[in-house]
């Protein structure tokens, strides 16, 4: 017994040397991301995923206890993999790939240090980790335009239906004395990625079915579509009567607050609605 208590005070103790030394080598990559999530208003959310992390591997503190350490050599491996994908990344200038480095690195000191139960175990926790990386900009930008015309496209149907002439020319929307453009930050694209973080713990923290987790997870699209259309529809509407500057300053803001809480609630009821299934 104390053999073993011993082995795993030693592979605990590894693991966290490691984790230092990670720490340092990371360093400079993630005060960069930081910097991001400060001046990026689509990842805002960013500082938000590690500490969501964390509480993951909280959760399962009493499950950790009990599960076998058993130090497994296919973890440098994947920790090399890791570590190959950063000097590359780091070569080409790509941040999207030096900072996903990350996930396959610590998987590999996870798995050489306490073995395959306990990466079975933190796996959600750590590729969870991923939403806090931003998008590379050429992606982005090749979703959130699409997502600006079809907001519009939807925006004009249901304006139109409300009887309140309008005329859109792309992602531009011509209303009686002001026209209002559906830009990069109206696209829906930014509620997307931040109600697929949220869906995201919210389907791993319940008690759902595997199927109904999925079911929750990707239900955080249409919900945030639906939600900006809304958004965007309720703002022309309120333009036409007190002109553009309504789609500005704190309404603007305001709105987009108004639509996170919206996917909120929608979650949630759709989660009531699957456990009654």
């Amino acid at each position: 017994m104390n053999t073993q208590a011993t082995i795993n005070r030693q592979a605990i103790l590894s693991l966290g040397i490691m984790l230092g030394g990670l720490v340092f080598l990371y360093f400079p990559i993630l005060q960069n991301l930081a910097h991001d999530w400060d001046t990026n208003d689509n990842y805002s959310h960013g500082y938000f995923i590690p500490i969501l992390s964390a509480y993951l591997i909280y959760t399962y503190k009493d499950e950790l206890k009990h599960l076998p350490l058993q130090s497994n050599i296919l973890g440098l491996f994947l920790f090399a993999a890791g570590l190959v994908q950063l000097i590359i990344a780091q070569t080409g200038s790509e941040f999207f790939l030096q900072r996903t480095s990350l996930i396959p690195v610590l998987a590999g000191l996870v798995l050489f240090c306490l073995g395959f139960a306990f990466l079975k175990k933190l796996f959600l926790p750590i590729v969870y980790l991923i939403f806090m990386v931003p998008l590379p900009a050429i992606i982005w930008n090749k979703i959130a335009f699409p997502m600006q015309l079809f907001g519009s496209f939807l925006t004009e149907k249901i304006v139109t239906l409300m009887g309140v002439p309008i005329f859109r020319e792309g992602n531009v929307l011509h209303l009686a004395g002001t026209s209002l453009e559906v830009v990069d930050a109206c696209s829906g694209l930014r509620s997307l990625t931040t109600l697929f973080a949220l869906s995201a713990i919210f389907a791993i923290l319940s008690n759902h079915k595997t199927w109904h987790k999925w079911v929750l997870f990707f239900a955080a699209a249409p919900i945030a579509i639906f939600a900006n259309i809304v958004r965007l529809s309720a703002t022309a509407l309120l333009a036409t009567k007190y002109g553009s500057d309504v789609a500005h300053g704190f309404l603007h803001d305001f709105s987009g607050i108004v639509v996170f809480a919206v996917g909120i609630v929608l979650l949630v009821v759709l989660s009531n609605l699957l456990k009654k299934i």
